[in-house]
Formats: C-alpha cells, sequence, structure tokens
C-alpha cells in the first residue's frame, strides 16, 4: 500500500532474515531448556512468528520474512518468547529498533542483545494538544495567569488483552506543586477524540494570601511543565495499564500564547535503571526499503534503456547487464530487473540473451548455470514469480497428505526410532518420491508459459555449444526446474505457501529425503550413486535406477521446452490462492437474532470465497467470484474493531476482520486482484457499515443505498503478475544511484581498454566488458538519466522541506527521523546559499 504525497508515492517493505538467538537465560526447572520462538512486530502489533525451536538456549530459527509495510511505524520489533510445559508464552526479552535506525543495520548480519520488556518501555501511538495562555484580571483588578490544556485526540494507541479503553491525565507540574485532572474513559477505540479542555492557575495575583501555596513571579513559569499520561482503564486488579506520556515545558508560550502540536508518545521516565541481567542476544539481517515513486514520465529515459537490453549487441553493453555487473550482488539486480521486464513483456529476450552470451563463455557442459550469475538469477526469480501457481496445483494436495500422515520415513540406520523398521520407513519414502515424481512429470501441460519460452532458449543455446553432448539439452533445463524449482519447494513448503506453518520435525526430515532424490531423478547425473554423501541414501536410490523414470524426466523436459509449444484448452480447476483462520461478522440471514462475530477457516480459490468452522469442514458459506462486487477495508469506528474489511455482494456484505494489518492487506489484494474483471463490479461503496436501520459513513436509511465512496480499483486482473512498473524502475534507479562509483569506475574501464590493448588492469578486472565503445555509451546515458533522477528527488525534498511543519499529523514532535531530515535540509539550504 502506497503512502500519497504531493507528486509522489512512498512505499515501505522490510525483508528480514532471522538468523538465531544465543545464551538465553536458562529456565528455572530441571531441565534449564526452553522452548522459543521469535515474533516480528510493527511496534508492539504482531506480524509474523517462527516455529518453535525446542529444549535450547540458543535456538536457530534460519527464517526469512518480507512484506510491504502498510502503516506508519516507529519501531521495528523482535521478541523472544518461550512456551512452558502448560503451553503458555511469556517473554525473555526483545529487541527493538527505530525506524531512523534502520538504516545502520541494512543488509548485514548483526547480534543485537535482547531487552528487558515491560510496561513502561511498551508505548506506541501519537496525542494532539493544544496549550493556551491567557491573562486574567480578578475582580479586585490584579491579573493572573491560566492555562487552558486542549487534549484533542489519539492515534495508534496499542491494543491491551484485546481491547483498548483509553484515558488521560493531565498535569501542571513544577518544583513545588503538582495539579492533576482526568479525561473521561473512551470505551474499546484504540484512536479516542478527547476533546476536553482543562484549566490551571499558573500565576495568581501577588495578594494572594496563601503564599506557602505558591506565588510565581513571571520567570518562574519556566520551572513549569504540562505532562499528558495515557492510560488503559483495566477492570484488572492489577490496576490500569500505564500507555505512555508526554511532557511539554511551558516555555513553549514564549513565543506565542497559543500552541498546537502533534506528539508521539514517550516511555514512562521514572528515573529507573534497566536491568542489568544478560538476556542474551538475536542475530537479524534486515533490510528496509522506501520507494518515493514519481509518476511514470519522470523514469521513461531510464526505463527505454532497459527495455531496450535484449536487442543491444552485445548484451553485455546493456543498462539491464550493467546494472549486474555493479550491484555487490546478482539476486540484488535480478528481482527488480525480472518484475520490470515481466511486467513489459520482456523478460523471455532478455533471458535468451544473457543465458546464450554465458553458454558461450562455459568451457564444461557439466558446469552449465551452475553458478550464481545474472543469468541464473533472473531464471530463479522468473520461476518464483510466474511459477507459484503451478507449484500450488502440482505440489500442494500431496505435500498436505504427507504433512498429515506422518508415516515414518527416516532411512539412516542411526537415526530410526525405537519400534521403527527400517524396510517399512524405506517403502514409505519410495511411495512418496514415486507419488510425487509421477505428479511431476505428469505436470508439463500445466507449466506456465513465460518458463516454457525461457526454456526452449536455454535448450537451444546448451544444444549449439556443446554439440557432441546429447544430455546437455537436457540438463540445462533440469538444472533450474528440479535443482532450483521444485526440489526447493519440497524442502521448505512453507516459504512457497503450500503450507501455511513451518512443518514439525519428522515431516521436515521426509521432506529433506524427498527433496533430494527428486533431485537427483531430475538431473540426469551419470553416476547416481556417486550424487549422495551418505551411503544409506544411495542403497535407498537403487530402487529408481530403471530406465523408465529417465525417460520419464527427459519427455517431461521435452514437453516444457518444445518450440512453438502452445498451451492446450485449459482445465478449469481451483487454484487454492490463500487460506487462514479469520473473524466474520453473521451475515444476517435471519431478521431477528444476534449478529456475532466468530472464527472461521476461510479459503479462497479461482472459483469461490467459502469459509467453514474448522479446516477440512464443509463450507458453511460460499461465494462465488463473479458475486463479489467490491473489496474494500471497513472504518474501524464502525465495530470499534481493527483490521476490519468488506467482501460486498449483490444482497449485503460480508465483514471480517484480520489478524493484522498485514493479513488485512494481503486479504483485500488477492480478493480484489481475482474479482478484478467481474463486469458487474461497483464503482461506489460504504465505508462504514449498516447498523440500526442506518449507513453510519452517509445515514442513508436504506440498506440497499448506493454507496457513498468511491471504491479503490485499478489493480491488475493477473494474480500472479501483479507489478508497478515505475515502482520497479524507482528500485533500479536506487541501486545505480547507491552504486555510482562503480558505474564512474566501469567508465574508466572502458576507456583503457579501448586505448589499451594490453593486460588488464587489476582494479577494472571484475568487470565483463566485451565491447568497451558501446559499453561505455550505455553507461553515459545511464549515468545522464540516473542523474537527473536525483535531481528530481533532491528538489522534491526541498520543496517538501519548505512545506512540512514540525508537530504536524504527519510529523509529530518526537519524530527523531524528521528532526534529523530537518537538520539535514537546513545545511543544503544553507549550502546552496
Amino acid at each position: 500500500m502506497a503512502v500519497e504525497e504531493e507528486g509522489l508515492r512512498v512505499f515501505q517493505s522490510v525483508r528480514i532474515k532471522i538468523g538465531e538467538a544465543k545464551n538465553l537465560p536458562s529456565y528455572p526447572g530441571p531441565t534449564k531448556m526452553r522452548d522459543c520462538y521469535c515474533t516480528v512486530n510493527l511496534d508492539q502489533e504482531e506480524v509474523f512468528r517462527t516455529k518453535i525451536v525446542e529444549k535450547s538456549l540458543c535456538p536457530f530459527y534460519g527464517e526469512d520474512f518480507y512484506c510491504e509495510i502498510p502503516r506508519t511505524f516507529r519501531h521495528l520489533s523482535f521478541y523472544i518468547f518461550d512456551r512452558d510445559v502448560f503451553r503458555r508464552d511469556s517473554i525473555i526479552g526483545k529487541v527493538a529498533i527505530r525506524k531512523e535506525d534502520l538504516q545502520k543495520y541494512h543488509n548485514r548480519d548483526t547480534w543485537f542483545q535482547l531487552q528487558h520488556v515491560d510496561a513502561d518501555s511498551e508505548v506506541q501511538g501519537k496525542v494532539h494538544l493544544e496549550l493556551r495562555l491567557s491573562e486574567v484580571i480578578t475582580d479586585t483588578g490584579a491579573v493572573c495567569h491560566k492555562l487552558a490544556t486542549r487534549i484533542l485526540e489519539c492515534q495508534g494507541l496499542p491494543i491491551v488483552n484485546g481491547q483498548c479503553d483509553p484515558y488521560a491525565t493531565v498535569t501542571l507540574a513544577g518544583p513545588f506543586r503538582s495539579e492533576a485532572k482526568k479525561t473521561k474513559v473512551k470505551k474499546k477505540t484504540n484512536n479516542p477524540q478527547f476533546d476536553e479542555v482543562f484549566y490551571f492557575e499558573v500565576t495568581r495575583p501577588c495578594s494572594y494570601s496563601r503564599k506557602s501555596h505558591f506565588d510565581f513571579e513571571e520567570e518562574d513559569v519556566d520551572k513549569l511543565e504540562i505532562r499528558v499520561d495515557l492510560w488503559n482503564a483495566s477492570n484488572l486488579k492489577f490496576g490500569d495499564e500505564f500507555l505512555g506520556e508526554l511532557r511539554i515545558p511551558l516555555k513553549v508560550l514564549q513565543q506565542s500564547s497559543c500552541y498546537e502540536a502533534w506528539y508521539f508518545l514517550q516511555p514512562r521516565d521514572n528515573g529507573k535503571s534497566p536491568k542489568p541481567d544478560d538476556l542474551g542476544s538475536l542475530r537479524l539481517n534486515v533490510v528496509y526499503t522506501e520507494d518515493h515513486v514519481f509518476s511514470s514520465d519522470y523514469y521513461s529515459p531510464l526505463r527505454d534503456l532497459l527495455l531496450k537490453s535484449a536487442d543491444v549487441e552485445p548484451v553485455s553493453a546493456s543498462a539491464a547487464h550493467i546494472l549486474g555487473e555493479v550491484c555487490r550482488e546478482k539476486q540484488e539486480a535480478a528481482v527488480p530487473l525480472v518484475r520490470l521486464l515481466l511486467h513489459y513483456g520482456c523478460v523471455v529476450p532478455f533471458i535468451s540473451a544473457i543465458a546464450s552470451a554465458e553458454v558461450k563463455r562455459t568451457q564444461d557442459p557439466n558446469t552449465i548455470f551452475r553458478g550464481n550469475s545474472l543469468a541464473s538469477k533472473c531464471i530463479d526469480e522468473t520461476m518464483k514469480l510466474a511459477g507459484m501457481h503451478y507449484l500450488q496445483v502440482t505440489l500442494k494436495p500431496v505435500i498436505e497428505e504427507i504433512c498429515q500422515s506422518h508415516r515414518p520415513c527416516e532411512i539412516d540406520p542411526v537415526k530410526l526410532k525405537d519400534g521403527e523398521n527400517l524396510e517399512n520407513n524405506m517403502e514409505n519414502l519410495r511411495q512418496y518420491v514415486d507419488r510425487i515424481f509421477t505428479i511431476i512429470t505428469k505436470s508439463g501441460v500445466s507449466c506456465p508459459t513465460v518458463m516454457c519460452d525461457i526454456f526452449f532458449s536455454l535448450r537451444e543455446a546448451a544444444a549449439k555449444r556443446f554439440q557432441d553432448d546429447l544430455d546437455v539439452r537436457y540438463t540445462a533445463v533440469s538444472s533450474f526446474i528440479f535443482l532450483r524449482f521444485f526440489a526447493p519447494a519440497i524442502l521448505s513448503p512453507s516459504l512457497f505457501q503450500l503450507t501455511p506453518h513451518h512443518t514439525d520435525l519428522q515431516t521436515s526430515r521426509t521432506l529433506t529425503l524427498i527433496s533430494k532424490t527428486i533431485q537427483t531423478l531430475g538431473s540426469l547425473s551419470k553416476s547416481k550413486s556417486a550424487s549422495f554423501k551418505e551411503s544409506y541414501m544411495a542403497t535407498f536410490y537403487e530402487f529408481f535406477n530403471e530406465q523408465k523414470y529417465a525417460d520419464a524426466v527427459k519427455n517431461f523436459l521435452d514437453l516444457i521446452s518444445s518450440s512453438g509449444r502452445s498451451d492446450p484448452r485449459s482445465i478449469e480447476q481451483p487454484i487454492l490462492l490463500k487460506e487462514g483462520f479469520m473473524i466474520k461478522r453473521a451475515q444476517g440471514r435471519k431478521r431477528f437474532g444476534m449478529k456475532n462475530f466468530k472464527k472461521r477457516w476461510f479459503r479462497l480459490t479461482n472459483h469461490e470465497f467459502t469459509y467453514q468452522k474448522s479446516k477440512g469442514d464443509q463450507p458453511l458459506c460460499c461465494i462465488p467470484i463473479e458475486n463479489i462486487l467490491a473489496v474494500e477495508r471497513l472504518e474501524e469506528e464502525s465495530f470499534r474493531m481493527k483490521n476490519m474489511f468488506q467482501v460486498i455482494q449483490p444482497e449485503r456484505a460480508l465483514y471480517i476482520q484480520a489478524n493484522n494489518c498485514v493479513e488485512a492487506r494481503d486479504w483485500i489484494d488477492v480478493l480484489t486482484k481475482v474479482s478484478q474483471r467481474n463486469q458487474q463490479r461497483l464503482s461506489v461503496y460504504h465505508p462504514a457499515a449498516y447498523l440500526n436501520g442506518h449507513w453510519l459513513c452517509c445515514r442513508a436509511s436504506s440498506d440497499m443505498a448506493a454507496g457513498c465512496s468511491p471504491c479503490t480499483g485499478g489493480l491488475p486482473a493477473n494474480i500472479q503478475l501483479d507489478i508497478d512498473g515505475d515502482r520497479e524502475t524507482e528500485r533500479i534507479y536506487s541501486l545505480f544511484s547507491s552504486y555510482m562509483g562503480k558505474l564512474e569506475k566501469m567508465q574508466e574501464a572502458c576507456g583503457s581498454r579501448s586505448v589499451y590493448d594490453g593486460p588488464e588492469q587489476e582494479e577494472y578486472s571484475t568487470f565483463l566488458i566485451d565491447d568497451p565503445q558501446e559499453t561505455y555509451k550505455t553507461l553515459r546515458q545511464v549515468i545522464t538519466s540516473v542523474v537527473a533522477l536525483e535531481q528530481e528527488h533532491a528538489q522534491h525534498r526541498r520543496d517538501k522541506f519548505k512545506k512540512t511543519r514540525y508537530g504536524s499529523q504527519e510529523h509529530p514532535i518526537g519524530d527523531k527521523s524528521f528532526q534529523n531530515y530537518i537538520r539535514q535540509q537546513s545545511e543544503v539550504s544553507t549550502h546552496s546559499m
């Protein structure tokens, strides 16, 4: 979801590798070990949870998480939880990284010390406050000062134990006084509208008799401050929960008697020092990205250079290939490059060109496409994007069956459990491998066209380069479809959305053995037994040493890499797109009765949207895709619940609450995409619910009244390739900009090779330059385009700086990243004068 700014869109995303924790405090019991998991949180909202690692004080997670961030946030937080024998979860510690500090740790493994978690430090949200100091003339003619403190509203307060009933205390405090007042409690909302005013006497007339109370001179006002504390009203015996505070010295009123601003809530400053206990540490790799995307015409010069890369001779002189040369890792370049080329239908010719060039440089057919080249990374990324549904259709049913059946398949004699039989386990594993192998080799007709076109070009290039090796036309393709596509998906099904959660240890071991065998079956290697380090795997593989398996692989590879392959008549079968538990509000089919909220298992395919009590039950409700007229967010005030959205049908709307903001966005996106081509889609909708005989948004009384707000729309109908071409071009620009030094170094290398044909200088040897003149020409065009975009971004920052007020709703006081931004822009303005 993009945040709209004047003239551009801003996207936030984060990619996290959760490595391992070490030296966690031991459990106060006989075993000393803990069963731990880690969560990823935006502030205090959980958006991801790792598997539980049992019986360890140094748990290894090794999990990746990526999400588009759909809202503003202050901290990216990681909590380590321990699940005890009673299945209760307790927090061991946390790592909280401020948004403005994320760039310090960008894309590098870092060990973070775990910190203690307590109510005083768990703070999020912001407060809108207004102060007004006025002179009041008393009946005797004396002058005194009164302070009006108006607390208008708060936004983004945390949900505590499933709810938030906030109130605020407002205190005028000084060296010798403290006077507190309290707002009303606002029920079931984390965005309370208070709009209450409290009056405090700041100075009294000098004739005031109770001098022991206070008697301030004018300058003593500077010693006073207003403190606002937010609390969650609780019925628990432990008292109300602290939500955060802010402190404002009255000297902010020196320049003007009226002051109004938004503030970020801060942790309580109670004078306590943090506990010194060592809670251990957590290894993380965090990549946080902000894409500031202009309108499409700004990117035309750079985009045109990239899109014509396949036509450049040689391809190593193209803008897309140069991107791969200057980036530190090929993957860094491949991700936005493939997405952009896919969006404009240019990915096949470009991959064909760079793959052909790589094959020409390959000396040994056994090493073809074995390296982490730009061609390999681009093909991997294309398969991820275009082949995800192919994996779902092919592997998901059998993977689910393996996860549910729990048949023992361990074939390592050393790892056999008591009571297990080696022969039985081998037979179980053989049946699984046989079934998955058959499913894969019979699935050629379902392989996406874009993948088949790429495989055809790989096959042709390899066969032309190594004409004496009859198998190379197969191994060039199998190294991708088996080694880099099917085998990883079997090994880690949760990463490919084939399972909703991580598999248990026994199932994970079974899938590892299956993946190894399938990988070897697909490789068509000459010496099968030598492919395995473990003797038990070589013994097991004897089951598959029949010619029929090699023939089946070759037939499959022939089909998916055939010249002029056309898709046969598509078989209309349901493709599972997303599933999981959410909470739905009863749709009110009966005239009378409670319309309550219930937890249900939701399931979306390309045919229908259903829900049932539990996974595998008969559907309680089935909505055909063609009946979905719109999918939109639901205003929080409708039911005072966060993360709600509505699926609008001809007769009614289904109101649903997702588990968190990321899940809500994902469901809205996929439901919108799958129903985008419905002819009856609405252009307007009601952003709030229909309750008590009227729509809460527009107050219309008829439940069939036309909507009052325009629908969000314009999303492409293609589910698997939802790509924003301008955003991908902006990402490529950012890469070029960050590697400008390497671009200039590559220019120098081109110049050096053009005039000097001797031994290559070592500092230029990292670049692949086949044609120095053509490469230099492209580099000059790339640098010109990048510099022009840099100037546009700099101008936008200057314009924004002039218009933005510190203390506004967008940039509350306490926003350190914005404070740094102001300082930087002030320096820029000073230097430019």
